[in-house]
């Protein structure tokens, strides 16, 4: 087409019947257009005829003579000139998807030259797409270039790479493939590219346990049903959580499914209560300022409400926090202020609040060991989570997933529970609910011949030959009075640490201050069971 001669768009809309195309280019042969493209469309018994067509200055049809003349061809049903043709509508639309993805993209023909480039994949590499479009990709990088390499050995690759750009070295991880054409001929390669800021938090999200959804959480059980139906309900708004239920029945796993299915954008921090002295749990909720306190960060330290704001913060065991604390958080909740300590600055917080707890408050707040007002903040929605007892009908369901995780995780082949073994563990009452079951099957599993867990691999913590709580040995009785009383308070301090649940309850049980207990269980390697997490389900 000349810079003379003009652009026609037609759409033709005939009965169907052989020789359709043949009259139609003859007719705009005779008539003096040329034909820059044609389009048949099959639309039940019509077609449809979408053309392009070059028309010289000069004399030669207008465009509303040439509807005219058309519209007197055999079979014309319509004739009309139209702005866009289906195949322009179909590259916008490709092209709108192939600017708007998340990935930057570059494809090159059969000898290297630059044929597509997306706006991500020219921010990645610091140019316009002007000044890359036919270029070919060993002036834009000449060594270890993907492409290049994918180009050399027609085969895919994947690795990080980077490059130097006027902002700075740009990292990023490119996945390259050669393109062929319908014969199986080389004619070309495409790469895709993702910041590497980018893959790392893909990877903390998917790797982190706090990002599973309520798809994660199994059951069957009415119990399990109406506790998830609720928690779905409340996790899009900003009210306040409580978590209620024994100790390892999920309580961390609902919190965290409520963060991921809510609209917040910031992270999910979880914080045991019980696990920490007063004075640390203060600094690591509210932060401090520079110079609070001998040995204290230069600038300060934001507290973890300040870091959890725009996400969620989850309380657990808020029954075990003392007083000082539940003053302060009380004030967080109503005014959505945080003061570091040593500080006189007050930073507003936007931070949803969950909290998890297996005490009974309300029999806490009778007893004055909780505070009544913080009790009615934190209770706006409670949700109660039924112990393993109350939904025996999941264990069919818990069992071999735990089982299947396991084996995954050690790469052995998959193993299955025999019927006998299923008879045991729903036979069972369940005090460490979840978490004892998954402890099980672990067991078990280990246990077993490999194939199929059997009745007798099935072994509860009072029927296995459990190793010592302590980490060391036992202390030799014949060592002294200095080894037998290290043996007596390990042997009391590891029955409190199992009767009471934690460390708080049995510093307290004990007549002893919850630091002088963490210094005993240090000091003799006492072991204190952790919250753990194995594939999608967490514990607690």
């Amino acid at each position: 087409m000349t810079h003379s001669a003009e652009s026609l768009k037609l759409e033709l809309k005939f009965s169907d019947r052989i020789g359709v195309v043949a009259d139609l280019t003859r007719e705009v042969t005779d008539k003096g257009l040329n034909i820059l493209s044609m389009e048949v469309i099959q639309d039940g018994e019509a077609a449809i005829v979408y053309m392009e067509l070059t028309r010289p200055k000069g004399n030669h049809p207008a465009p509303a003579a040439l509807v005219t003349a058309f519209h007197g061809l055999p079979g014309a049903l319509s004739v009309r000139l139209v702005r866009t043709l289906p195949r322009e509508r179909r590259e916008k639309h490709h092209q709108a998807v192939f600017d708007g993805v998340s990935e930057g993209i570059i494809a090159t023909n059969e000898r290297g030259l630059v044929t597509t480039i997306n706006p991500v994949a020219c921010r990645i590499l610091g140019y316009e797409a002007r000044q890359l479009l036919g270029k070919n990709i060993r002036d834009i990088k000449p060594e270890g270039n993907i492409l290049l390499d994918c180009m050399a050995q027609k085969r895919p690759l994947s690795r990080r790479e980077s490059v130097v750009t006027s902002d700075g070295r740009v990292e990023f991880y490119a996945s390259a493939r050669p393109i062929h054409d319908a014969g199986g001929r080389s004619v070309g390669t495409v790469v895709l590219m993702k910041d590497l800021k980018e893959v790392q938090k893909m990877a903390r999200e998917v790797a982190s346990p706090t990002t599973a959804s309520f798809n994660c959480i199994l059951g069957n059980s009415n119990g399990i049903k109406n506790a998830i139906l609720l928690a779905r309900r409340i996790a899009p708004t900003d009210a306040t959580v409580s978590v209620r239920g024994e100790s390892g029945t999920g309580k961390e796993l609902f919190a965290g499914a409520i963060h991921f299915e809510s609209d917040r954008t910031g992270p999910f921090i979880a914080i045991n209560c019980a696990a920490m002295p007063e004075p640390l749990l203060e600094s690591e909720l509210f932060g401090y300022a520079d110079g609070a306190f001998t040995g204290a960060r230069k600038k300060g330290k934001p507290g973890l409400f300040e870091v959890a704001s725009g996400g969620t913060l989850f309380l657990d065991e808020i029954g075990e926090m003392p007083a000082g604390p539940q003053a302060k958080i009380l004030r967080v909740l109503q005014e959505g202020l945080v003061r570091r300590i040593g500080g006189t600055r007050e930073i507003p917080v936007d931070t949803r609040i969950i909290t998890a707890t297996n005490k009974n408050l309300e029999a806490m707040v009778q007893r004055r060991l909780f505070r009544e007002d913080l009790y009615y903040r934190i209770n706006v929605v409670p949700v109660h989570i039924p112990p393993l007892r109350e939904r025996r009908e999941d264990i069919r369901l818990l069992a071999p997933h735990f089982l299947d995780l396991l084996t995954e995780k050690l790469n052995n082949p998959r193993q299955t529970i025999s019927e006998a073994a299923m008879d045991k563990l729903m036979g069972h009452h369940w005090p460490g609910n979840v978490r004892e079951l998954k402890n099980v099957m672990e067991r078990g599993a280990i246990l077993g011949n490999g194939q199929v867990v059997e009745h007798a691999n099935i072994l509860f913590s009072h029927e296995a030959n459990q190793p010592p709580l302590s980490g060391a040995e036992p202390p030799d009785p014949q060592g002294g009075l200095r080894h037998l009383t290290a043996r007596f308070e390990t042997d009391v301090i590891t029955r409190a640490l199992r009767d009471t649940g934690s460390i708080r309850q049995a510093a307290l049980s004990l007549s002893v201050s919850h630091t002088a207990l963490l210094n005993k269980i240090k000091k003799y390697g006492i072991r204190v069971e952790q919250k753990r997490s194995v594939g999608t389900y967490s514990f607690q």
